[in-house]
């Protein structure tokens, strides 16, 4: 049965359900137990058992990403760690040893991937305070990870999503088509289009070597960061894919790119990523275009999404705010 079918709160307890009946695909406690802790793409859980045991079990969202495609995030993961790159957290086997898992609830939940990960202390930097020291850090560690994604040699067959403007504005968009998102109608839909034409053109002229365009995380925000103990853990790679290396920034301000302290974080995030790569004034300059990629790009999330809480939450304003961030990037570009 498609996730989109079921309604939000019986998705939820099936997929609490499945969570809880799979754990005993791990070597966890007896008595251990999954809680529900943040869905989106994905359902993700804080697994807690006897004698102080926690982990954190994501389940995957039907037909988003193949097995193989998992494995290579997978992958990805472990080059970084191995690199001494970035600190990701690390990923639990099965009791077969398989670090992916597949279980379903028959007649209830068909199968779903799974993955358990450890858990890991730390604090996420909060969003309601002064941005520009963590987004300084953001920089730097995009730029470690972009110079990894440069020069490791992935497998012949990795196979990870692509954000490119064919997944953004094509007939078969990731996330589905910006047009179908909430509320956009009239003006502000003519305005988008204008948007999508300028951004389009330029990025096509930006094109894609290899020193601008490989393998990036594409959801590097605040919220999946984790500090502890003066040491910062990069989670949450189901979207790394291919794409635009300065996209990591437009998606570090997802949600948010009309907040007053952009400006600011912005230039904290090219201050830190220039300590470690270098990034020409023409690069800089084309961020905006990015930003407003990434901008359509989640409005055709909230649209497609229309069962997921933070999209509901989004829905009533995100295409006028849409529209006005895009007045001013066309002003801008003239």
């Amino acid at each position: 049965m498609a996730q989109t079918e079921l309604a939000h709160d019986d998705l939820l307890g099936r997929l609490h359900d499945l969570a809880n009946a799979s754990l005993g695909l791990w070597p966890v406690p007896e008595d251990a137990a999954a809680r529900l802790i943040n869905i989106s793409e994905n359902a993700t859980y804080l697994v807690e058992g006897g004698g102080g045991y926690r982990s954190i079990l994501r389940v995957h969202r039907e037909d988003y990403h193949t097995e193989r495609a998992i494995e290579c995030e997978l992958m990805w993961m472990d080059a970084l760690n191995e690199g001494a790159c970035v600190v990701t957290p690390a990923v639990i086997p099965g009791r077969d040893g398989h670090a992916v898992q597949k279980a379903g609830l028959p007649g209830r939940l068909g199968d779903r991937f799974m993955v358990m990960f450890e858990f890991v202390e730390g604090d996420q930097p909060d969003e309601s305070q002064d941005l520009v020291g963590p987004f300084e850090e953001l920089g730097e560690i995009a730029a470690k990870t972009h110079n990894q994604s440069i020069a490791w040699r992935r497998p012949s067959d990795f196979e990870r999503l692509v954000w490119d403007l064919d997944a953004i504005y094509g007939p078969n968009a990731t996330w589905g088509d910006w047009r179908k998102g909430p509320k956009v109608e009239g003006e502000i839909r003519n305005v988008l289009e204008r948007v999508e034409s300028t951004v389009a053109d330029r990025l096509s002229r930006f094109g894609k070597s290899d020193q601008r365009y490989g393998l990036i995380h594409a959801d590097m925000r605040l919220a999946n960061l984790l500090i502890d103990k003066g040491t910062t853990r990069l989670i949450d790679f189901d979207d790394c894919g291919f794409g635009w290396y300065l996209y990591d920034f437009a998606a570090g301000i997802s949600f948010i790119e009309d907040d007053p302290q952009i400006p600011a974080m912005r230039d904290a995030w090219v201050r830190g990523y220039r300590k470690h790569r270098a990034m020409s004034v023409e690069e800089e300059r084309e961020i905006d275009s990015f930003i407003m990629l990434r901008r359509m790009a989640l409005l055709a999330w909230i649209g497609s999404h229309s069962n997921v809480p933070e999209a509901q939450a989004l829905a009533a304003d995100f295409a006028r705010v849409s529209a006005e961030l895009g007045e001013r990037y066309l002003s801008r570009m003239a």
